[in-house]
């Protein structure tokens, strides 16, 4: 029995409540990350094979260390954007259980983040730690699997040559063959789902693109990502009493939230499955877009960075660039200017690569080695999975005890924290009280020393005084012996 160990937020056969998904980020702060490490943890469910999840917190410790050198086989690790300055800690705690290592260590898809002109000048300071994390893997396997051209190029440019194109393996979920996707016709009663992404701001009106198209597509649901989103949808919070107003939907005083037109899936399958009853997603969300596709509902891409242009590129996903796109811009037209055939061509050959990509690293696959998947997908079916989380409306939805006991915990934590501020700041007036003290103390001392040295100036002015009044009274006494001697003296004149 190969025991296989993968980087993963939760096990795809493990059901988690939306609380235990928010309390202990099983989503890695983003519910896309589960679409490539459930992908994975497919693909490598071969026969004579066990797959168990790490969790996506590293231990970098040699205690954990030691437990996976004894207990496993190898380490696969999935990754996306990685390589970006935001992840640098997380990478270097990486580097450090990986370098503790003495099995094979695999990487999944990861990417350099640059923007959408591959610009990876900004990606200076992660360049040691970039090379740490690669010479790490690279003595530990045949090759790194990167998502894209530009990650390949950015890994040769710092000397690294085995480096594979292999994609995401999202896209991978059914193996070799990819779903059709459906051929539709959108009018004003089509259900779209969109996706958004805070960061694509700065890029495009991603805010009144999607306005523009709840305001005539009744129908639209935003699928958000975020455990931010999670946590939104779970507490609410208090925006329409203080009026906030913000045309990203983070508040309840968004109109999507207030439609109830906001879902946060949480796990991967449940997730496809919904998008099945769309007609057409779209959006700056790479997974979220991959999880239309594999449900097989025509879907666009938004790209605002590499992170995202890389892969379509590379899968020929249609999309079109976030920068310049018109907010007016209509989901029909995203649709009718996408062409699907160049992805569905060209799946088998990519499939082939990254099945390559495996083997050279000693991987069997459940595709090309197993049952193609089936024990999985049957397993799969038997969980009771959670649907995607939706906006809260006060009710008992099975939450409120958690709610309870978390409002109950912060409460506490709060009380805690206020009596561990009253007794610091106790122990400071204490201490301002002691310093005071000593400062009148000190005072007292100066003042003193300052009365003890006007007595001693006084003393001296006195001895001065009659130190000066004894010279004088010498000088006349001696002055008639002095002048009758200077008249004596050789040169004076007088004999």
């Amino acid at each position: 029995m190969k025991r296989i160990l993968i980087r993963s937020g939760k096990s795809p056969f493990r059901v988690a409540s939306p609380t235990e998904f928010i309390q202990q980020d099983l989503i890695g702060t983003n519910t896309g990350n589960l679409i490539f490490s459930d992908s994975a943890h497919k693909m490598l469910s071969a026969p004579d094979t066990e797959v168990t999840s790490n969790g996506i917190r590293t231990d970098p410790s040699a205690r954990r260390a030691a437990e996976i050198n004894e207990q496993y086989d190898v380490f696969v690790v999935p990754l996306a954007n990685a390589f970006r300055p935001t992840f640098r800690a997380s990478l270097d705690r990486l580097s450090t259980l990986i370098e503790q290592l003495t099995i094979p260590v695999v990487v999944f898809g990861v990417g350099a983040q640059a923007p959408d002109d591959y610009d990876t000048g900004w990606l200076g300071p992660m360049e040691a730690s970039v090379r740490r994390f690669a010479s790490a893997v690279l003595e530990r396997s045949a090759s790194i699997g990167v998502r894209g051209e530009l990650t390949a190029r950015y890994l040769n440019d710092l000397g690294f040559k085995d480096v594979d194109i292999i994609g995401c393996p999202s896209m991978f979920l059914y193996g070799s063959t990819f779903p059709e996707i459906r051929a539709v016709e959108l009018t004003a009663d089509s259900r779209i789902a969109v996706n958004l992404s805070p960061d694509a701001i700065p890029v495009g009106d991603i805010s009144g693109i999607a306005r523009h198209a709840w305001e005539r597509y009744p129908h639209l649901t935003y699928y958000a990502q975020n455990t931010d989103d999670a946590e939104l949808l779970l507490w609410g919070d208090t925006s329409p009493e203080r009026g906030v107003e913000d045309p990203f939907p983070r508040h309840l005083s968004h109109p999507l939230l207030r439609e109830n037109k906001v879902r946060m899936p949480l796990d991967p399958a449940t997730w496809i499955e919904e998008l099945r009853g769309y007609d057409f997603a779209y959006g700056t969300r790479i997974h979220g877009n991959v999880a239309a596709l594999l449900a097989g509902t025509p879907s666009v891409v938004l790209t605002h960075d590499s992170r995202t242009l890389e892969l379509c590129r590379y899968f020929d996903i249609p999309h079109r660039q976030l920068d310049g796109l018109p907010a007016g811009t209509d989901p029909r037209e995203l649709y009718e200017q996408a062409d699907f055939s160049a992805m569905l061509k060209g799946h088998g050959e990519r499939f082939d690569r990254i099945v390559a990509f495996l083997d050279r690293n000693g991987l069997k696959n459940t595709y090309t080695h197993g049952d193609g998947g089936a024990a999985f997908d049957a397993r799969m079916a038997e969980l009771e999975l959670p649907a995607s989380m939706p906006v809260w409306d006060g009710s008992d939805d099975g939450q409120m005890r958690y709610r309870l006991s978390r409002l109950r915990e912060q409460i506490t934590a709060a009380g805690e924290q206020t009596r561990k501020q009253a007794k610091e700041s106790k122990n400071l007036r204490g201490r301002l009280a002691e310093a005071e003290e000593r400062a009148d103390e000190t005072a007292r001392k100066l003042d003193t020393l300052a009365r003890e040295l006007a007595a001693t100036r006084k003393a001296l002015t006195a001895v001065e005084r009659r130190v000066t009044g004894i010279d004088k009274r010498l000088l006349v006494r001696l002055g008639p012996a002095l002048r009758r001697r200077t008249r004596k003296l050789p040169g004076s004149g007088k004999n």
